[in-house]
């Protein structure tokens, strides 16, 4: 049995239930980071076809001509498509596409298509990160119920994840930079494509990965999320604040909002689950943000195995500063012309709905990259057990840091025949990562403070 074969199959197996996690940490595991794993954990070695190669370190430095803030030019600008994917071959590739992707052919058959690159892995994260992740992999357990980690700092939590539980927490503590300012815009199309952009400035502090912490340092804080609405008028001065905590059964995320007409900061404990997300028309809930975000108890968690599939990959086309928001707004998707997929190794994540729960799907079926644990892909299943939504996280290497994470997320609604995109920053300030961010800017006191009318 070959290296890649051998290392699959560990991870197919590996057991998918809470309790095996128990098992603790794996440091007679370690000496494979850099080795026939990459320092996050995946296999190093590409597959046996040679349509998904080696990793080799990632983006290691920025494109030349890159300057700080701004849109980043594409390091694989010459790449050209190797096929397209439309209604009309779609059954041919079917055993690499997603029940969603499948859907969306059928759904759109004029106008949706996947236009398949070369394979980029192009993931990579900072050497402090790594040597933290190492660190972790001799440290890091789950808590009793899956909830929530102990004995991390700053890395991926889980090198070496045994199971849906630790996946799971892989992409929610992926590293996003101690101090993230972005404008997150959004747009809810019509089904004819007639859009009013919402403009949405954020700020992240995320106390997990500022160095030096801990898990126990944090006092359970993951992070801070602000946001504020600029526009449209009816919406602007709307502010959110999030604390969202690491161990979300042992403390609840606690969120708050400002209302610019009432000028008085409220608790907004619906600011979680299947509560719509802001200005999304019901389009996606609060846990879609990130593709997942927030409490696990609600479901129950299985990791079914790792497979190839074509998923959105070094979308830099859609993040350029010259790709215009009206170009690429279409009925029903997003304009397939501005989008590049590619063939990558995934895990696979079914996500059921705990008997006694409530929530509006009944089911979801999660695609985690395996070099960064980014969710690239989810199929959603409303009550009956039918398909109804499909999401893609279009994502890029942000690599003056480096990191890898989405840049423009889009959740379909297959039945209603609508979508809503957010990350539209094309013509805005691009997302930075450490920008020197204060925790005092981020209690409820502060939040009337720094609210207008």
């Amino acid at each position: 049995m070959n290296l890649l074969k051998k290392s699959l199959l560990t991870a197919i197996v590996g057991l998918t239930v809470v309790g095996s996690a128990q098992a603790g940490p794996k440091p007679d595991q370690l000496d494979r980071l850099g080795k026939d794993l990459t320092p996050m954990g995946s296999i190093r070695a590409g597959n046996e076809e040679g349509t998904i190669p080696e990793w080799t370190g990632g983006i290691t430095e920025p494109v030349a001509g890159y300057q700080l803030g701004d849109h980043h030019p594409d390091p694989f600008a010459s790449d050209q498509v190797l096929f397209t994917i439309d209604a009309s071959n779609y059954k041919d590739y079917a055993e690499k596409l997603s029940v969603g992707q499948v859907a969306m052919f059928e759904r759109y058959p004029e106008t949706f298509k996947m236009n398949i690159y070369p394979t980029r892995r192009s993931a990579s994260f900072p050497q402090r990160i790594y040597d933290k992740t190492r660190e972790n992999g001799r440290t890091g357990t789950l808590t009793e119920d899956g909830e929530g980690v102990a004995k991390v700092a700053e890395g991926f939590p889980f090198p070496f994840p045994e199971n849906a539980y630790e996946l799971i927490l892989n992409h929610k503590l992926k590293y996003k930079g101690s101090g993230g300012v972005r404008y997150n815009n959004q747009v809810a199309p019509t089904s004819k494509g007639q859009y009013t952009l919402v403009r949405l400035r954020e700020e992240l502090y995320g106390k997990y990965y500022v160095e030096g912490n801990t898990v126990e340092d944090i006092n359970n804080i993951l992070l801070y999320f602000y946001q504020v609405v600029e526009s449209p008028a009816r919406l602007a001065g709307r502010v959110l604040l999030v604390h969202e905590t690491m161990n979300q059964k042992e403390t609840p995320r606690q969120a708050w909002i400002y209302n610019p007409g009432q000028r008085r900061v409220r608790r907004a404990p619906n600011v979680a689950y299947d509560n719509p997300g802001t200005a999304s028309d019901g389009l996606r809930t609060n846990d879609m943000t990130d593709m997942f975000n927030g409490a696990m108890d609600r479901f129950t968690w299985d990791w079914t195995g790792t497979k190839e599939i074509y998923v959105p990959y070094n979308s830099y086309k859609a993040h350029s500063s010259d790709s215009k928001i009206d170009d690429m707004v279409m009925p029903g998707h997003l304009n397939p012309d501005y989008m590049r997929y590619e063939v990558h190794r995934v895990h696979v994540i079914e996500a059921n709905l705990r008997e006694g729960f409530r929530h509006i799907n009944s089911r979801r079926t999660y695609y985690l990259d395996e070099d960064s644990y980014q969710i690239l892909l989810t199929d959603h299943y409303d009550k009956r057990g039918e398909l109804w939504r499909y999401s893609e996280a279009h994502s890029i290497n942000y690599y003056e840091i480096p990191l890898f994470w989405s840049t423009v997320e889009t959740h379909h609604d297959l039945q209603s025949g609508r979508y809503v995109s957010v990350g539209l920053d094309n013509q805005d300030q691009v997302n930075t990562f450490n920008s020197p961010l204060s925790e005092s800017s981020y209690t409820p006191s502060a939040l009337r403070k720094r609210g207008r009318r």
